[in-house]
């Protein structure tokens, strides 16, 4: 830019906005830096071609969307160059209780008129379209001083609030008359084709949906609502698939004087959910100065608390972490209760369900930010466990599911899975975000709950009764086959394909039993050497939690019972001859080495639960790079096994979780430098890390290439204690022998 242009009214806003980000530090010349505006830290443009996103190529959305409080429906900004997108924002997208569909390209594209004529709205050059922590911008440039400046925020959790403010720039005064138009994107086949149809509104234009019961496709109740409401006096026409809203009155604007004109979307499940977001809708639209202002400081904090301890270069992919934990925030809804967050909007399986151990860390990421949340999300796995009274599963009383979906199995929820639980890192979570905000109400709250999942654990998962426990399946009707068994024990382990499980290569299961010959369900054949340190781990919260609450003897037992599973790990579990901890069989107790290393062997470490020299070699062969440390470090396969494949789900692909993992490991042991050089080579090598590019759930070790699901929510929660060189476990002190 030279020195004597006038910034438009987008560069203003970037400029401003630098009040999100962390205070300025020195240049390299000594001059203050300027403050980042962290925009595009994502990249949110693209238009859907088709209502099925991947237009039913694959079940991956390529346009990454944006939303905000735990919205079911979000946004993209239109691309540079595609006129006929121009004016408004992309989508939106929305999910049909499970799954995600487009509803629109663009709903509501605004149209300028002056004297009859329709403004061209990039008469004075090419528009921008930014978007911002919190927010999506657009900014054009009309000609003959006049500028249109879109703003999409969401004012609630069903609702987004748009801003379409023209300013006259120029000397004379202009009268102008605004539309909108918009049209459906109806899904390709039947019942899904005839879901939704527009009606005029008095305030705008709405969208009612048939009731469609496509169990593995699309789900609703007939009760949905898309409504768009302006708060300036308007009138609609419906043609078909198409509408188009008009104000009755032109807008007259001096010179140097602006018009905004504002309006809400929102999407809404029932009938009490809309009647509730009318009356909110009223109030945002009466007072949206003060929404905005709200929003703004809602998401100044956000990025406070994430970039907090974070080196200056790796802030954007903080802020990234932010964006993609957000967007993936689901309210309350259906069977979610409380407020959760799914692992991914991008893909169709990931977008209407919330799992256990993702919300684990999920909800440690999101404590750095919106401690709140992180224990809503927690509340909405638990509201979910298993009680005594259970009529269906008594004998599980306890457990916590696998996942949870909008709708559960008696509504058409063939998403919803009891059939299995998931690694037991609850206690990890809830005293990680007491960490944060002090909340001992919720420690009490969540005591007996973490108290009752670990019982279930050893009544229900350790076979032969020592202490040691084994993945495994419940008593379900579609656990109808050892294989089918072995399968559910599998996903169990939250590593589901992984070679230590293949039947192949001997897994098995065996069943358990209460001992008045209850069928309780079944285990692997094999004690799994993350599981019990997990279980290990959680014990040590578990003390630490009942001490924080002044319950000293339940503190002393459990610190008692964390180091006696840390010792029957460290005893047991551990191969002298390879250097690296292994699952075990079940019945004769040999570490199972044949089956090649794998990334849980790293999880002692992070735990504390290995000896200095057990440590000592794990290190060696974390840092190897004919073993975990590879391009992009630390596969869930080593390099060297037989069984690595370096795309193959949990067979060698890496997942920053167990990265995370593996670093924490290292660190506690006293290698920071190794975790420091591995750390900035995950970040270096892992694809769109560094640049604009989606979070991925996975990455290839041999060339960073991104795998599987964009936008994936535990992947970018553990990326905030990664930048911060934060992720050691803290339950207890390395073991010394």
């Amino acid at each position: 830019m030279t020195g004597h242009r006038p910034l438009s009214a987008l560069t203003a806003l970037l400029l401003a906005v630098g009040a999100l980000a962390v205070p300025q530090s020195a240049s390299a010349h000594g001059r203050p830096a300027p403050p980042p505006s962290y925009a595009d830290v994502l990249d949110l443009h693209g238009t859907p071609t088709a209502a099925l996103p991947g237009d039913g190529k694959d079940d991956n959305n390529p346009v990454t969307v944006f939303a905000d409080q735990g919205a079911w429906h979000a946004y993209a900004l239109p691309k540079a160059g595609d006129k006929h997108t121009y004016g408004g924002f992309s989508g939106p997208l929305y999910i049909a209780q499970e799954y995600p569909w487009w509803l629109s390209k663009s709903f509501s594209r605004i149209r300028l008129t002056e004297h009859g004529r329709t403004l061209d709205l990039a008469e004075g050059g090419a528009p921008r379209f930014t978007s911002l922590p919190g927010r999506l911008l657009q900014s054009y440039d009309l000609g003959r001083g006049l500028r249109l400046t879109l703003e999409l925020r969401f004012a609630t959790g069903r609702s987004a609030l748009v801003r379409a403010e023209i300013r006259n720039t120029g000397p004379a005064p202009r009268t102008l008359g605004a539309d909108w138009t918009g049209s459906l994107l109806r899904p390709a086949d039947r019942p899904m084709r005839d879901a939704p149809s527009l009606t005029a509104t008095g305030s705008g234009v709405g969208v009612g949906f048939a009731k469609v019961r496509e169990t593995w496709d699309y789900l609703t109740d007939g009760t949905e609502r898309f409504e768009v409401t302006h708060k300036d006096a308007v009138r609609t026409t419906v043609d078909g698939d198409t509408y188009r809203t008009e104000v009755t009155k032109p807008v007259t604007l001096a010179p140097g004087r602006s018009h905004s004109f504002d309006w809400t979307e929102s999407y809404t499940f029932t009938a009490a959910e809309r009647a509730k977001e009318k009356a909110k809708v009223r109030d945002v639209l009466a007072h949206p100065d003060a929404v905005v202002s709200a929003s703004d400081a809602r998401w100044r904090g956000y990025v406070a608390g994430v970039t907090r301890g974070v080196p200056a270069d790796r802030r954007r992919t903080a802020v990234k972490s932010l964006e993609t934990l957000v967007t993936n925030w689901r309210g309350a809804a259906g069977q979610i209760k409380h407020d959760g967050i799914t692992p991914s909007i991008s893909y169709k399986w990931f977008t209407g369900g919330i799992w256990a151990w993702d919300t684990w860390k999920q909800a440690v990421g999101t404590a750095r930010f919106a401690p709140d949340l992180a224990e809503s999300q927690i509340r909405a796995m638990f509201d979910w466990q298993i009680s005594p009274d259970s009529t269906t599963r008594p004998q599980d009383a306890g457990m916590i599911p696998d996942v949870v979906f909008y709708n559960d199995p008696s509504r058409d929820g063939g998403n919803w899975n009891e059939r299995n639980s998931k690694p037991p890192l609850a206690a990890w979570a809830v005293w990680e975000v007491y960490a944060k905000n002090g909340d001992k109400a919720f420690l009490r709250e969540m005591y007996p709950k973490l108290a009752a999942y670990q019982a279930w654990w050893y009544r229900n998962r350790d076979h032969d009764h020592d202490g040691l426990a084994e993945y495994g399946a419940t008593v379900d009707p579609a656990n109808d086959s050892p294989e089918e068994r072995r399968l559910a024990a599998a996903w169990e382990s939250g590593m589901d394909n992984a070679p230590r499980f293949d039947g192949a290569l001997g897994t098995g299961v065996v069943a358990n039993h209460a001992a008045d010959g209850t069928l309780l369900g079944y285990s692997l054949n094999q004690e799994s050497v993350d599981l019990n340190s997990y279980l290990a781990a959680d014990q040590g919260y578990l003390a630490r939690i009942a001490g924080a609450l002044g319950r000293g003897a339940d503190a002393q037992r459990w610190k008692q019972r964390s180091a006696a599973t840390s010792a029957a790990v460290r005893m047991t579990m551990y191969d002298p001859e390879d250097g690296w901890f292994h699952d075990t069989a079940l019945d004769t107790g040999a570490p199972l080495t044949a089956r090649g290393r794998g990334i849980e062997g790293a999880v002692p470490l992070w735990t504390g639960t290995a000896s200095e020299a057990q440590a000592r070699a794990v290190r060696d062969k974390l840092t190897d790079p004919g073993e975990f440390a590879t391009t992009v470090p630390f596969p869930t396969v080593a390099k060297s096994s037989p069984y690595f494949s370096p795309t193959a789900y949990w067979r060698g692909p890496v997942w920053l979780d167990q990265a995370c993992f593996a670093l924490g490991g290292l660190r506690r042991y006293g290698y920071g430098k190794d975790a420091d050089a591995l750390t900035d080579r995950l970040l270096t090598h892992a694809s769109g890390l560094t640049g604009n590019g989606p979070i991925m759930e996975n990455y290839d070790p041999t060339t960073g290439a991104p795998l599987n699901s964009p936008n994936f929510s535990w992947s970018a929660a553990l990326l905030l204690p990664m930048l911060t060189g934060d992720c050691a476990s803290s339950t207890a002190r390395p073991a010394r022998s």
